[in-house]
């Protein structure tokens, strides 16, 4: 049979594959200069090899395009409750637990910095499967309010050895964890919560309780464990909940269902019921909420960090689109006006890179009081700020793609992934309004308002915008009266803090283009409307992929 094809397909950008993250990411470079100048970056090029290639790329699109499936019952009618996934889920997640992206920085493997800069390039490839990852990563340090489960636990968290099964820990090489907060009539008000926790026994992990309710919210279900919240006769308290007995039985866990979201399809969240399920004590009776917010403050890091990550790829996907497509006689590239959305998308991804890493660096040097601070300061605001952007961030980088952006299938079909994950690291671990809320009660407390001028007084002298806004903001603080200033304070707290970064990390053209946009107000309500008199051509090159 003849072939039937009408004509020649032309002017259609190739495939962006098989390229170095690392390599083709100068402001992650440089963040990581700045804030880590001793590191070596062997490792990075390797997970920034990997995370860019075909093969990793195409389990990314299987992992998504088939979903986990919930068995909740075997053939003869015996409860499971068990989540299938697809075997390129498998390859992701073991990739991610081999660069160590879990929790290898609490075992001393590598830094903070370090695993931060790996998370957002592996963002880059697939976001929904580091769900467990993070909430591995953010674990640990709340176990140590039961020193016998981190003993047994937390060297588990660290390996670099995955193992999807659900067996005792005891019997596996590597573990993960998730969480279970909220419930169908509390949400974010975790105080609401009903589960009852009821003491039965006392063993080597401590207090063994039994917990009768619900959560609404219960991610990555296949996990080895998970730390909840219920109420126990003292009040609100934190619990460590095995998937998996010591005896091999299955804790009383019952997955109702699936939810079926907007985007993060790779990866299976869950609404459950505990029956009586067994669980140990973590921290005090009636303080589970202190306790388990450990936990909560590292996953906000990551939500800043994952954002970072899709910001990145989606300017990357429509930098390598306008320079291979052609419009009116010339690449997409050499317009006018897709220079300059193209270069004001470039200045956001670079500050919220920049951020994202300088708030790791915080995590990293927890022995110094200043530090300390900038970690209780600057969690909530990069949670609010990046998060915040991302989603108009992706609108607009999806526009530069055109109909190609909004379409599934094909390489460009990555665009309309990230369009769909965006919303959810903003909603994530507290929205916009919880965030902003924290930030207050961050800057009530000691020296913090004095530890923001020293961030900001490092960059003094080098924007005269930028110091205005640096010395206006303790005055605000200390002069704000009601909590419905706070979202703007976040903002302005955000973009002074990105602001006093590029000017010392980025080239001039970065450094003032955002400043001029950003602090200076020369900027319109949308991407795209940058002064004329900026270096468009500079900005676009410093940000290409290849």
């Amino acid at each position: 049979m003849a072939g039937i094809d009408t004509h020649e397909v032309l002017n259609q950008p190739t495939r962006l594959a098989d390229y170095d993250l690392l390599a083709a990411h100068r402001p992650l470079q440089d963040a990581l200069r700045f804030n880590a100048p001793e590191l070596p970056l062997d490792a990075l090029t390797r997970l920034g090899l990997l995370a860019g290639s075909a093969r990793m790329q195409d389990h990314a699109r299987l992992a998504n395009v088939h979903p986990p499936q919930l068995h909740t019952h075997d053939r003869v009618g015996r409860r499971t409750d068990e989540v299938e996934f697809h075997p390129s889920y498998h390859e992701l997640m073991r990739a991610a637990i081999g660069a160590g992206l879990h929790g290898s920085p609490w075992t001393g493997s590598i830094s903070h910095v370090e695993r931060a800069a790996g998370f957002m390039l592996f963002t880059e490839l697939e976001p929904s499967i580091l769900c467990p990852i993070s909430m591995s990563y953010a674990a640990t340090p709340a176990l140590r309010g039961n020193a016998a489960i981190e003993r047994d636990i937390a060297p588990l968290l660290g390996t670099r050895d995955y193992d999807g099964a659900l067996k005792p820990w005891r019997d596996k090489p590597g573990l993960t964890m998730g969480m279970g907060m909220t419930e169908k009539q509390g949400g974010s008000d975790v105080r609401a919560n009903t589960t009852r926790a009821v003491r039965v026994a006392s063993d080597a992990w401590g207090e063994r309780y039994e917990l009768t309710g619900h959560k609404w919210f219960f991610s990555a279900p296949m996990c080895d464990a998970f730390l909840v919240l219920a109420q126990a006769p003292a009040g609100l308290s934190c619990f460590f909940l095995p998937r998996v007995l010591a005896d091999g039985s299955r804790n009383t866990v019952r997955i109702q269902r699936l939810k079926d979201k907007l985007g993060n399809k790779a990866n299976a969240s869950s609404e459950v019921e505990f029956h009586q399920a067994s669980a140990w004590l973590v921290g005090e009776e009636g303080r589970g909420i202190p306790q388990i917010l450990e936990m909560g403050t590292m996953t906000r890091l990551d939500c800043a960090l994952g954002t970072s990550g899709l910001m990145r790829q989606a300017l990357s996907l429509a930098l390598h689109h306008a320079s291979e497509r052609k419009a009116f006689g010339k690449a997409l590239i050499e317009q006018p006006l897709m220079k300059n959305v193209l270069a004001d998308l470039a200045l956001e991804s670079e500050a919220a890179t920049a951020l994202s890493i300088r708030l790791a660096r915080a995590f990293d040097r927890q022995q110094e009081p200043h530090e300390r601070f900038m970690a209780r300061l600057l969690t909530p605001v990069a949670k609010f700020w990046i998060c915040k952007r991302g989603s108009s961030f992706a609108q607009e980088a999806m526009e530069c793609l055109g109909g190609n952006g909004y379409v599934e299938e094909g390489g460009e079909g990555v665009m309309a992934r990230i369009y769909r994950e965006m919303p959810l690291n903003s909603i994530w671990e507290g929205a916009g309004n919880i965030m902003a809320l924290d930030l207050l009660r961050g800057l009530r407390k000691g020296d913090a308002v004095a530890a923001l001028r020293q961030e900001l007084g490092d960059a003094r002298g080098l924007h005269a915008g930028l110091d205005r806004l640096a010395d206006a903001l303790p005055d605000r603080i200390e002069s704000m009266t009601t909590e419905g200033e706070a979202r703007r304070l976040a903002q302005d707290v955000a973009l002074a803090a990105q602001a006093a970064l590029l000017v010392r990390t980025a080239p001039a053209a970065v450094a003032d283009a955002f400043c001029a946009s950003r602090i200076g107000g020369d900027w319109g309500h949308a991407f795209g409307t940058l002064s004329p008199r900026c270096d468009f051509d500079a900005i676009i090159d410093r940000a290409m992929p290849t």
